[in-house]
């Protein structure tokens, strides 16, 4: 069951998705047994931001009838707290760390890497490019051209291998992630939400969500995920971390036969948080 990734030995090929399951929250209420049955081969960390962020406001989460709408907005304390709060407490998980980030522009992403770049606790960065570009008003993922001028600019200021997170909000994921592995990405990570949108129960043209729309995650877009993850296959030559409902060891089995070296549990661990441990020991 060990598996490679950019030079990393991992004991099994299951791990989280960003933002998915905390840690920190989930030590305090059980203590060491987390360390001790911890369902991951390694932990991604929620993203974070240049400066803090609030998150979007209530109401943030819809459940639809195969998943979930979320509009959590990416809330974090920002490089500074992370620093200072979040990651010595991730540093004493029994796996390697991955850290989340997101700019809105090359600059934010380059303070992020160069600040990261000597924390020895962090094995390697996932760059989540599904953050809209503050000048296009798209997701910076969402054209080849434009994720590799980004790359180009920050790839130079970290040597941790970069994980690149695509937006499936796109026209070809498979040219985007052939551009991330041109400019330097080490693995790409796939898929992030579909967008979507909750109506008010009492009026249709009225969102539910506080951020007016949301991501769709969970069982309801595992469909979607296959197809990207079977084209990115296709296309690049690095390694693939695929995601997109996975609830069960045969749906993790589907994404590693079409090409994926690891996999990792998002929605289910709201349900289940020992969903990843009965995935491994089920595959």
């Amino acid at each position: 069951m060990s598996v490679e990734l950019c030079g990393v030995e991992l004991d099994h090929p299951v791990i989280n998705g960003s933002g998915t399951f905390d840690v920190i929250a989930a030590r305090r209420v059980f203590g060491s047994a987390v360390d001790a049955e911890f369902p991951f081969s390694a932990f991604v960390s929620k993203t974070i931001t240049l400066l803090p962020r609030g998150g979007n406001p209530p109401p943030r989460l819809f459940e639809t009838p195969a998943g979930l709408i979320n509009s959590i907005g990416l809330p974090n304390r920002g490089l500074a707290g992370y620093l200072e709060h979040d990651l010595p407490e991730l540093a004493r998980l029994p796996v390697p760390l991955i850290t989340n980030v997101m700019g809105s522009n090359a600059d934010e992403v380059g303070q992020l890497f160069e600040a990261l770049e000597d924390r020895t606790e962090i094995c390697a960065l996932e760059l989540n490019v599904s953050c809209p570009n503050v000048k296009t008003g798209l997701d910076i993922g969402s054209d080849p051209a434009e994720l590799s001028k980004l790359l180009a600019a920050v790839r130079p200021k970290s040597s941790k291998p970069l994980i690149v997170k695509l937006t499936p909000n796109t026209a070809n994921v498979a040219l985007v992630a052939a551009a991330a592995e041109a400019s330097g990405a080490d693995a790409v990570s796939l898929i992030n939400t579909l967008r979507a949108y909750a109506p008010s129960p009492n009026r249709a043209a009225e969102a539910w969500l506080g951020g007016g729309t949301g991501g769709q995650s969970g069982p309801a877009i595992r469909a979607v995920a296959l197809a990207q993850t079977a084209a990115v296959a296709k296309a690049v030559e690095i390694p693939i971390i695929a995601m997109g409902g996975i609830e069960r060891a045969d749906h993790a089995r589907q994404f590693l036969e079409l090409g994926a070296r690891l996999v990792a549990v998002g929605t289910s661990n709201f349900r289940d948080p020992l969903a990843a441990a009965r995935i491994r020991e089920s595959l």
